[in-house]
């Protein structure tokens, strides 16, 4: 019974996922190929209700999203040259922050926990609008393709215009003078694409963080192409391009 279960969620998500129907195209070659396989083997049992398609995996290069490969890798690499004790990671690709943990002591929070047993990571579950950390008391924070969710109730948070502002403000009262927030969301002409995510304008996001100065901005166009050091206005009328930025918190009035 569960292998037959096995066969039709498989076969339903070749089919569906990630582009709906398009594997119809493709299973003539996968028929071609399962009894070509059958008649060629000669020790292995190849059978019906074992298989699994696959059916739009034989492209010419590697895919990949390059909002998050890229992300990864920047943050990856800042990461690597500023060697902090601890880093708190807020609502990021788990499958980055497993990464991460290997050469830095991190703290995983997110509004649904992660329950991993890994050395070197811990889970917390809170709202991003509600951090479970004192004022100024972080030094190395991030937050990948995170805050434009925030209160378009994908994820089963409640609904509010304002999500990005108040997760921007939070992540901002939690970092330590002279501390390092790692941001990035999408940039480009400003919309909501409810209840998905916003796009922001690249200047706005600088807006949310009144007590910040930016130290480097970068991003990866419309094309999927990364540009270090890049400038705002490259990417203001990008329809869906990704925004990285290093903040660094500024003294309060009265501090050195």
């Amino acid at each position: 019974m569960l292998k037959v279960r096995l066969l039709i969620i498989n076969w339903v998500r070749s089919l569906l996922a990630p582009r709906p129907f398009i594997g119809i195209f493709y299973l003539p070659r996968y028929i071609k190929h399962y009894f070509q396989y059958r008649h060629l083997s000669s020790t292995e049992k190849v059978v019906a209700v074992d298989t699994y398609p696959c059916l739009l995996d034989a492209t010419v290069s590697t895919p990949f999203d390059s909002h998050y490969f890229y992300q990864g890798a920047w943050l990856a690499r800042f990461l690597s040259r500023q060697q902090p004790s601890l880093h708190i990671d807020v609502g990021s690709s788990v499958m980055m922050v497993s990464v991460l943990s290997g050469h830095v002591k991190t703290i995983f929070v997110d509004y649904r926990p992660l329950q991993v047993d890994l050395a070197n990571l811990s889970s917390v579950g809170a709202n991003i609008t509600c951090l479970p950390f004192q004022d100024n008391s972080i030094l190395s924070l991030s937050s990948q393709h995170v805050i434009e969710h925030i209160g378009l109730g994908r994820y089963g948070d409640p609904i509010d215009p304002e999500g990005s502002v108040k997760a921007a403000k939070e992540l901002e009262r939690v970092l330590k003078p002279g501390g390092k927030l790692y941001l990035s969301l999408p940039v480009g002409e400003q919309r909501v694409c409810f209840n998905a995510h916003r796009v922001h304008s690249p200047g706005s996001v600088i807006d949310m963080f009144s007590h910040m100065k930016l130290l480097e901005f970068s991003y990866v166009n419309d094309n999927g192409k990364f540009v270090q050091n890049g400038n705002l206005v490259d990417v203001e009328r990008s329809a869906y391009a990704c925004g990285m930025y290093v903040f660094e918190k500024c003294p309060s009035v009265g501090e050195v």
